[in-house]
């Protein structure tokens, strides 16, 4: 927004008001301005790391008290900031805050999910940052409308109202039962399983559950731990799944929607509005992937989300690479500008039913209870990791590397396709706690994983023993 940049950001806004021949790939390159965008993932990033003590130590419930908290707190600030610092301030905190609720969220849900449900539901998050990502895009095409200081204000500050719902709502939440048993209240656990679960029988689940807290309870360091050999497999796909889900360069069109449609010559309005096209595309291909990842499986949808992402970007970076060439002087034609919307439509429907939702699911189901928690920690913070790195280098990498950017991604998206095909077993149906026999069938971590770790959770189930 003009009144934003104006204030915080004068050079940017005096090199986008100027009628000059800019160069339109470098119109937005400014480090304190993507510092603005990305300081919030840096924050996430070291508070997910403690946030793994306070959900084993206090409970998933606490963290996501907490998480809603400090964000609201950020929202505040934001919404009265006078300077950058405030801002940057601001933005730490809402970091925070995303660090807790990403960290516990994601693992509350695998808990309290029975594994026939727990595709769907844990993609019920996914599809409620889709919606916020919606509404955020809403607000702003609003706000935007609203002439004078404030409209960038209330943009901000209704941040405060999730950050409200989060608080006040995670104090009516039960906590899960694996939760419960691990702070050593196995009755009341009981009771929770038989009222998630709907029925008295809870027997076998509630062995289940009591046997992996038993064996997490024999890891004193689960941080030294997960690098043991007979956790690779779940440290490598843990740490690669997140990496490659930034790699596909989605974030890149979420954030800088925006800007990326202005560069492309779209007016302001017009940008906002494409914006908001992309946000909804999100959310109807987030509801996809809630109704077919654990019918089609995992695999399926990772492949072929992977192959339609990588003909998009050569799509999208061959039509800018025409219109714009080197020097980045240029701009689309009507005609041309739509084709490019229709595609980054394609494109991020793609990501929204296979890396969006299962970049999230597939880290927080194959960890074994007694490295779960470490393990999420390691996923959010790779995650946010990467996103604050793109977000800092992408619209200097725009700059640079023009539309050679978007074959660069398509280079990435080529192989982590490759990668799943490889190396990432189906998870679909398999009951948490018994993982580890996935793994044991699995033509290349089958050797990581030592027989003892399959054998104990056997008895009580009609899987055959593995001979």
């Amino acid at each position: 927004m003009d009144d934003f940049l104006e204030k915080f950001f004068p050079n940017i806004y005096a090199k986008e008001k100027s009628n000059k021949d800019v160069n339109q790939y470098c119109k937005f390159d400014n480090h304190m301005l993507t510092l603005f965008t990305s300081s919030l993932y840096l924050a996430a990033l070291v508070a997910s790391l403690f946030a793994s003590a306070t959900t084993r130590v206090l409970g998933r419930k606490v963290s996501m008290i907490l998480g809603g908290s400090v964000f609201l707190v950020g929202s505040i600030f934001n919404c009265i900031a006078n300077n950058l610092t405030m801002l940057i301030i601001g933005r730490l905190l809402l970091g925070v805050g995303i660090g807790y609720a990403n960290q516990s969220a994601p693992l509350y849900l695998s808990e309290m999910a029975p594994s026939h449900m727990r595709g769907a539901l844990n993609i019920g998050f996914q599809l409620a940052v889709s919606i916020g990502i919606f509404a955020a895009n809403l607000v702003n095409y609003g706000t935007s409308q609203i002439k004078g200081d404030y409209g960038w204000r209330i943009s901000l500050g209704l941040a405060a109202v999730p950050a409200i719902i989060m608080t006040i709502g995670a104090t009516f939440l039960p906590d899960t039962p694996n939760s419960l048993i691990e702070r050593g209240q196995p009755e009341l656990a009981r009771e929770m399983l038989q009222k998630i679960r709907g029925t008295t029988n809870v027997n076998a689940e509630f062995q289940d559950l009591v046997d992996a807290t038993e064996a997490s309870k024999q890891v004193q360091h689960p941080w030294r731990d997960i690098l043991q050999k007979r956790y690779r497999p779940q440290l490598v796909i843990g740490v690669f799944i997140p990496f490659f889900q930034q790699m596909t360069g989605i974030n890149v069109i979420m954030f800088y929607a925006p800007v990326l449609f202005k560069t492309l010559g779209f007016g302001d309005n017009a940008s906002l509005m494409s914006a908001v096209i992309t946000g909804l595309v999100n959310v109807f291909a987030t509801l996809v992937s809630v109704f077919s990842v654990d019918k089609f499986g995992r695999r399926v949808l990772f492949i072929q989300g992977g192959i339609q992402m990588f003909i998009c970007q050569i799509i999208v970076g061959t039509l800018i690479g025409k219109t714009f060439g080197l020097g980045g002087e240029g701009s689309f034609s009507i005609l041309t500008g739509n084709i490019t919307l229709i595609i980054i439509c394609l494109y991020v429907a793609a990501f929204a039913w296979s890396w969006g939702p299962l970049g999230w699911l597939v880290p927080s189901e194959i960890f074994p209870l007694e490295t779960r928690s470490a393990g999420q920690s390691i996923n959010v913070s790779v995650n946010m990791l990467f996103t604050f790195i793109i977000g800092q280098l992408f619209l200097s990498m725009l700059c640079h590397m023009k539309f050679g950017l978007f074959f660069f991604f398509a280079g990435f998206v080529l192989l982590m396709t490759i990668f799943v095909y490889l190396f990432v077993p189906e998870t679909k149906n398999v009951p948490i706690e018994e993982m580890n026999w996935v793994w044991k069938q699995h033509w290349f971590w089958g050797k990581y994983i030592p027989d003892d770790a399959v054998g104990v959770i056997f008895h009580n189930h009609h899987v055959p023993k593995p001979v």
